[in-house]
């Protein structure tokens, strides 16, 4: 069956429909990791736009569930070069496109993936329409895809109750504005009890439960929308908890402490970009997930200092905010998928909730 991908811009793209029939208006994204397209369909930070893989075949290593980030996948469609149909990996539980379907997930396979990527990156993210129906008319597609924007994603991927992940070293309290599944088990991996709260619970419950640490996720949308929110963590900052923030959490963070973020042209989704942390010169490959970032321009330099930055771009990467026991980053620690070079800022925030020995003994 033939699918299309319709631009806002009024450029068509054809190919054979993967996943459910039907239609489905989103922002379109596109993703430069090589592998990891499990991973990618399960991150809830994808609420709301459909996915370009930009790696040409798609699918071969089939579906292994242990890798999933969530439950099940958040993209509102999927699209793709070239689909292998039968997957190659003894750890494989189910191929793709059987994925795709029962999951209600309308996917493309055989459009131009670097053209698209081209007109993404030169005209900016934009919104679109995948359908399978050859009879669209062209001019009410555009009007309602020109009117789609991403609304409520927070709220739509956090969890419904806070719930509680044993272990026998820091208490650890996990926002979830959307949290991959990753989070959670670098933090137990490290001996911490992990406690996931929903994203909008009161900074005082938070609080009064007595963490060692606060961990902010993760998660989709534009950072502004979550005023709410916003306020709350402005009140966790004002605590001596440790934090550590992570994407969106690091946006929210800064918009809390007086700062600004922006829309990035296209964004910065993939495996492969490169950060450097400016109080040691190292450079890390880094896995990436956002389409906005924080502009410290108005930020005070006695309270806000510049931690990482984009090698490529030159935006920020990440914010210490002296005289306070918190560090924000805008990319991933736990990876999944991704390079694991990062991961080591889990340790260092066990040292900033006293050290990972004393964690361990505790």
């Amino acid at each position: 069956m033939k699918a299309f991908l319709i631009l806002e811009n009024g450029r068509v793209f054809e190919g054979t429909s993967l996943g459910a029939c039907g239609e489905v208006v989103c922002e379109i994204v596109f993703n430069t990791s090589m592998t990891g397209y499990l991973e990618v369909l399960t991150d809830p930070s994808y609420q709301g736009q459909a996915v370009c893989m930009t790696y040409p075949l798609i699918g071969n290593y089939g579906i292994c569930p242990e890798d999933a980030e969530s439950s099940r996948p958040w993209v509102s469609g999927f699209l793709v070069r070239e689909l292998s149909r039968v997957p190659s990996n003894f750890r494989s539980r189910e191929d793709i496109q059987s994925y795709l379907n029962r999951h209600g997930i309308c996917a493309v396979t055989g459009i131009d993936t670097r053209a698209l990527t081209r007109e993404l990156r030169e005209a900016g993210t934009m919104n679109g329409m995948i359908t399978t129906d050859p009879g669209y008319r062209l001019e009410e597609a555009l009007a309602r895809i020109k009117a789609y924007r991403v609304s409520k994603a927070v709220e739509q991927v956090t969890c419904g109750e806070k719930q509680v992940f044993p272990g026998s070293g820091y208490r650890v309290a996990l926002l979830d504005l959307g949290a991959k599944r990753s989070i959670t088990e670098s933090l137990r991996r490290r001996g911490c009890q992990v406690t996931v709260y929903p994203a909008h619970t009161k900074a005082e419950e938070i609080l009064e439960d007595g963490p060692d640490g606060i961990l902010l996720s993760n998660g989709p949308g534009d950072p502004k929308d979550c005023g709410e929110i916003i306020q709350e963590i402005r009140k966790l900052s004002q605590s001596s908890v440790p934090i550590l923030a992570i994407c969106l959490g690091h946006q929210l963070m800064a918009l809390a402490q007086g700062g600004d973020t922006r829309r990035l042209k296209y964004g910065h989704r993939g495996g492969n970009h490169p950060v450097k942390d400016l109080s040691t010169g190292r450079v890390s490959i880094t896995s990436q997930n956002h389409g906005y970032v924080v502009d410290m321009s108005g930020m005070d330099p006695q309270k806000a200092v510049p931690a990482f930055v984009n090698v490529n771009d030159g935006t920020n990467e990440g914010i210490r905010y002296p005289g306070k026991n918190i560090l924000t980053v805008q990319f991933h620690p736990e990876a999944s998928p991704g390079p694991q070079d990062s991961g080591y800022l889990f340790d260092v925030f066990m040292e900033m909730m006293g050290g990972k020995e004393n964690a361990e003994k505790s």
